[in-house]
């Protein structure tokens, strides 16, 4: 996608340097990625660091020229400015009028299209965009603060055609008044770096995705991590997480090397406790460093720890090592799949009937089992029980048309379980006693038509309107539950129909953009990459085991489209075959097909 970003771009203008007859793409292409094993970890250190291109590297290629002009702003913000002027016609240089310090933002785009119009020397540029947000100077991406759908801007030619002057031909003339950068850009020369925030019942760390230039050198990356934590989290997570003390201040810069770290703050009061969880936030920010980590508040030294360690004994997520196990739905009763030999049915016989979907999770030696099952007058049911297996008593709820997966939060008291299920195009809260109370969401008018909830869960991914949202979760004293401000994550997708996790800050969502599809989208919309499996039908259910540190497997995920799951493990169908304790039909009966895949973790 990178490497194709402006193809067949500018045509008028590769007419000036002898090439003609290109065409102009409808749209970007999705890139697609065929890798089986779980995409690099955020914060991971760049083997190469990579300088923003300058003008003079693109000659006479206005392709090149345009693709590099959106790439200039990237990098450390103090200069941003300096480097966007240099494409830029020294005459209209002060038509960008200049922030400073923390008021710096980049306005991120995705290319759909480009036009381009040519007089001689003179060629006037058309960036067809999506607002995809604004990057600060903080490393978060917040939404879009424009609807701009174009940008128009000239392209003036420096020398003859074919030939340059100091290495380039082109400048910019009157240039948009912001600062923009390619979606594609900001993931070639940035960092996803993923910091932790404690929950708002300090119970659980939420990961913050952020993004670090990568020419910020490794002996400052410690410094700005802190930084950001200092700053306190990105603006649609603050309802869900806490951040440090009010007038927390980083005494100096947070220095360090050859295994030895120092950070030293100005944090009011003296909470032990406070200061060892902040410990582990560190470790997990950090968790590409390892070595000693001294911290110092006021000066005087409170903890000296172990970075590697912390992170061994303190582990991101409460799941059982063996990892998670595959389930379906086949003719109205839960099964595992085949080759899960240690996998039993969590739920008593009399209970696992007429079912069309469930949610099963572990919460220490408890099972959680929310099910939908059919009942009379073609109405669907949510049932919940709780045990240590076989669950079996079951509360009953409210009868709807038509019900969702149930999801369970695994964050909540689990003396309190919570899960969010969408019931005929609204979203509700649900509890062990199968009490529904609908949750009001802030947001544009139409049904919701899907939910998940991420591993830690204190952020839910949402369908709605035919959008994608995320938000975070507030789960209150006496097992009330309160979603925060949506966030709507932009994509170029439509027709979305699914939605899991697929790890802490990427999403799985099944849509059709050109044809049905699943694809892997990050949580700020910035990514997303069509993955290999061919559904060839809408989507109708999408189940993943995250991606995390707790557990190390690749990634894993199943789905039904037109009434036929599937499992990516193995690229195949899910037979009845491979449905453990199936008996195989009398002669000439027909069975039915697995449906509603899902994992028990």
């Amino acid at each position: 996608m990178r490497g194709r970003l402006l193809a067949g771009a500018l045509c008028g203008a590769l007419a000036l340097v002898g090439f003609s007859g290109c065409g102009i793409p409808e749209r970007t292409e999705v890139q697609i990625d065929r890798r089986k094993e779980p995409a690099t970890e955020p914060g991971a250190v760049n083997a190469g660091r990579q300088e923003p291109p300058t003008r003079m590297m693109s000659g006479d290629d206005p392709e090149a020229f345009v693709r590099n002009f959106l790439s200039a702003a990237a990098g450390e913000s103090d200069r941003a400015y300096y480097r966007v002027k240099q494409f830029i016609d020294p005459q209209y240089r002060n038509r960008l009028q200049e922030k400073r310090g923390s008021e710096v933002e980049l306005t991120v785009v995705r290319l759909t299209d480009t036009r381009s119009v040519y007089d001689g020397p003179r060629v006037t540029v058309t960036i067809v965009v999506q607002q995809v947000g604004v990057l600060r100077t903080d490393g978060t991406l917040a939404p879009p603060v424009s609807g701009d759908t174009e940008y128009t801007f000239g392209l003036r030619s420096v020398g003859q055609p074919g030939a340059t002057q100091n290495g380039a031909s082109f400048f910019v003339t009157e240039p948009p008044n912001v600062l923009l950068l390619s979606d594609t850009a900001l993931q070639d020369y940035y960092a996803s770096q993923v910091i932790y925030f404690w929950s708002s019942d300090r119970t659980q760390l939420v990961p913050d995705l952020r993004y670090l230039p990568d020419t910020v050198p490794n002996e400052r990356r410690l410094n700005e991590v802190v930084k950001w934590l200092v700053g306190g989290p990105s603006d649609w997570l603050r309802t869900g997480v806490v951040g440090l003390p009010d007038r927390t201040e980083l005494i100096n810069n947070a220095t360090g090397g050859d295994g030895r770290w120092e950070v030293n703050l100005d944090m009011p009061g003296d909470d032990r406790t406070q200061i060892d969880q902040l410990i582990t936030q560190l470790a997990w920010s950090l968790r590409d460093f390892d070595g000693e980590l001294e911290l110092k508040i006021r000066n005087n030294s409170v903890k000296v720890e172990n970075l590697a360690g912390r992170r061994s004994s303190h582990s991101l997520y409460p799941l059982l090592l063996e990892g998670p196990q595959r389930y379906c739905v086949f003719e109205g009763a839960i099964h595992p799949l085949a080759d899960e030999p240690s996998a039993v049915v969590p739920i008593d016989p009399t209970a696992n009937k007429n079912v069309v979907s469930a949610g099963l999770a572990r919460s220490g030696e408890q099972i959680l089992a929310a099910l939908v099952v059919t009942t009379g007058g073609g109405k669907q049911r949510l049932i919940v029980g709780t045990g240590r297996g076989p669950v079996t008593s079951f509360a009953k709820g409210q009868d709807f048309k038509e019900i969702g997966s149930p999801v369970w939060l695994r964050s909540s008291d689990p003396r309190q379980p919570q899960g969010l299920v969408v019931a005929d195009g609204k979203l509700y809260r649900f509890d062990q006693n199968a009490h529904t109370t609908q949750i009001m969401l802030n947001l544009p008018p139409g049904v919701v038509t899907a939910v998940a909830a991420s591993l830690d869960g204190q952020r839910i991914a949402l369908i709605a309107g035919g959008g994608l949202y995320v938000a975070a979760v507030n789960l209150l004293d006496g097992g009330g539950v309160t979603i925060g401000p949506s966030r709507r994550v932009s994509t170029s997708l439509t027709g979305l129909s699914a939605v899991d996790w697929n790890d802490e800050y990427r999403l799985l969502v099944a849509a059709s953009a050109a044809r049905p599809a699943i694809y892997q989208i990050s949580v700020d919309g910035v990514s997303q990459t069509r993955l290999d499996p061919d559904p060839r039908a809408k989507v109708t259910h999408l189940s993943a085991f995250p991606v995390n540190s707790t557990i190390q497997v690749s990634s894993a995920f199943m789905y039904e489209a037109n009434g036929v799951a599937y499992r990516t493990d193995s690229d195949e169908r899910i037979s009845s075959a491979q449905v453990a304790g199936v008996s195989p039909p009398p002669a000439g009966v027909r069975q039915g097909n697995p449906s509603a895949p899902f994992f028990l973790f």
